[in-house]
This record gives C-alpha cells, sequence and structure tokens, in this order.
C-alpha cells in the first residue's frame, strides 16, 4: 500500500531543523502540563496511546505495512508488567522490561508468520493473530479472564520516584514517551529509514537495487510491536489494570483511527491524531455508546474531506516537513 501523505517532503537539514523545532516546543508544552490545571490521568493516558499511535504510523506510515493487531503488543506488554509488578513484587523499572521484553518475544513470533504476505492478506493475518490472543488471554489463569489484573502497586522506581504521586507518575510518563517519539523520529531518518520508505512506494524497485525487503519489514514490525509494548507498560502505571479491553480487536482499530485522523506517515501527526480521540472518549462519554458513532463521523468526514490528516494538511500548506 502507499501512504495517503502522497507528496511527502525529502528529508532535508531544513526540514529536520522544523520538525526538532516543533518536537521542542511540544515537549515545553506537555512539561508545562501540570501547572495548567489539565486532568494529569487524561493527558498520561493520551500520551501512551500517542506513543502506541507512533509505533503503528512507523510500520503503516513509512514501511506500507497495515496492521490490524497491533493491541496484541499493547495488551501482552500490559498483561506481563501487571504479573510482574503484583505477583512478582518486582520493581517498576524492571516491570516495565518484562513488558517489553514480551512484546519483542511476540513481535518476532507474529512478525515472522504474518511478514510473509503482502496488502489484505498480511492485515487478516495480524488480525487473526491478535484475536487468537485475545481468546487464550481470555482462558488464562494469570489475566485473571474478563476481571483483569487490578490494583497494581506503582512502587519507586529506582527506588526514589515515588509514582504513587500523580505528578511524579506524570513527568515518568512523559520522559517514557518523549524517549519513545525520538527513539521512532532517529528510525524514520536513518538509513534505514529511507529503506523503509523505498520498499512503502515500489517494493519491487528495491528489490531490483538489492535490499532484502523482507528483512527490512521484519525488523520495522520487530521495532513497531516491541514499542507498542512499552506503551502497553507504561499504561500499567496510569490505569493501574490490564484488562481484554487492551488486547479486543477494537483498541486496534482506535490505533488506526489515530493515525489517520492526525496523518498517516507524518511525525507528528498519531501523536495529535490520540489526543483527539482520547479526548473525545474523555469528554464526551456522557453520551454513551453514541461515542463510537461520533468517532465513525469524524473519521467519514476527515477520509472525505482532509486525507492527509490534520498534520498531513497543516505541512502540506506550509510545505514543511511535520
Amino acid at each position: 500500500m502507499t501512504t495517503l501523505t502522497d507528496d511527502t517532503l525529502p528529508t532535508t537539514p531544513r526540514a529536520m531543523r522544523d520538525e526538532m523545532t516543533v518536537f521542542v516546543a511540544m515537549a515545553l508544552l506537555l512539561a508545562a502540563v501540570p501547572f495548567t490545571g489539565l486532568y494529569p490521568f487524561f493527558v498520561m493516558q493520551a500520551l501512551c496511546f500517542a506513543l502506541l499511535a507512533c509505533a503503528f504510523n512507523l510500520l503503516v506510515g513509512y514501511g506500507g505495512l497495515l496492521s490490524f493487531g497491533h493491541a496484541m503488543f499493547l495488551g501482552t506488554a500490559g498483561y506481563c508488567s501487571a504479573h510482574a509488578l503484583k505477583v512478582w513484587a518486582l520493581p517498576p523499572e524492571l516491570g516495565i522490561l518484562v513488558g517489553v521484553a514480551a512484546a519483542f518475544v511476540l513481535s518476532i513470533i507474529t512478525g515472522y508468520i504474518s511478514i510473509r504476505r503482502q496488502g489484505i492478506y498480511f492485515s487478516m493475518i495480524t488480525l487473526a493473530l491478535s484475536q487468537l490472543l485475545y481468546f487464550i488471554y481470555l482462558q488464562a489463569p494469570f489475566t485473571h479472564g474478563e476481571d483483569g489484573i487490578q490494583g497494581i502497586p506503582q512502587g519507586r522506581m529506582f527506588g526514589l520516584l515515588d509514582l504513587s504521586k500523580p505528578t511524579v507518575l506524570y513527568y515518568v510518563v512523559l520522559v517514557g514517551f518523549l524517549a519513545g517519539f525520538l527513539l521512532i523520529f532517529r528510525i524514520i531518518n536513518s538509513p534505514f529509514g529511507e529503506v523503509l520508505k523505498s520498499i512503502r512506494e515500489n517494493e519491487q524497485r528495491a528489490i531490483s537495487l538489492g535490499y532484502r525487503t523482507d528483512q527490512y519489514k521484519f525488523l520495522a514490525f520487530v521495532l513497531s510491536g516491541t514499542l507498542a509494548g512499552f506503551a502497553g507498560a507504561l499504561k500499567v502505571f496510569v490505569a493501574q489494570n490490564a484488562s481484554l479491553t487492551d488486547v479486543h480487536w477494537s483498541m486496534s482499530g482506535e490505533v488506526v483511527l489515530m493515525t489517520l485522523v492526525g496523518g498517516l506517515g507524518t511525525i507528528f501527526g498519531p501523536v495529535v491524531g490520540a489526543f483527539v480521540i482520547i479526548a473525545m472518549q474523555q469528554y464526551l462519554a456522557g453520551f454513551g455508546q453514541w461515542v463510537t458513532v461520533i468517532q465513525g463521523a469524524i473519521f467519514v468526514v476527515c477520509v472525505l474531506t482532509f486525507r492527509r490528516g490534520v498534520i498531513g494538511e497543516i505541512a502540506h500548506y506550509f510545505r514543511r516537513s511535520l
């Protein structure tokens, strides 16, 4: 598949300056959130999903691989981190590592199975694998079925940072998000990222130039799944629970929606899309199930009127790389 941002600007020193300027502005704004009176839980939740959407965008926006099963990495990391924290009584930093390691192993296994197919067949295999894991977690004893893992202790990170304090937890989540975002940014602007873009645009030509495209796509899948797992491990400390919701296919659909609304194949689009969708769920909760209908309507409007997404349209109008 090809990205919706079909006129993406090439990587240039000016483009890098633009992106870094926006990144610094974003980091400063997010760092100031505790002093603005905004509900910290909402922002922390949005940051976790923003990292998940950025990881998904690395795969679909730059590699051209549409996965319908990215929720399995989010949920697997969440369950493993929650179990390590509550049952094994590990400190927060080790709990995060357990979740990320689980997502890494899962991405290798599922990537090996699915990466051999292309297009809709790849998407359907990822969806099938995700649903298979959903039913495994539904029956597995350590996940506690539909009840999930509740009351997860937040603890002290490195023995110093008390995560039970909202402000401390917020800045830990923020640092995790910024670290993951910078890693994705570096991957995109590396020689590896340039090869990914070439595979997205014309895989046969990339093959003719001597690139082993399956290996590049497999590595992109593993990186994307591992970073999605990192988002799931961070989310455990925010929500203090791990449930089947994070593994369900609807979560994978929400990630697709976040990416498309923000801007497929853009650096900052998934972040904006995640905040838009989470804000809708937070502040329109009074409408009940109608929130889903409203999200669907926004998706339709987005596809029909600004197909590049919010950030994609802004970048296209100003001819800037965002």
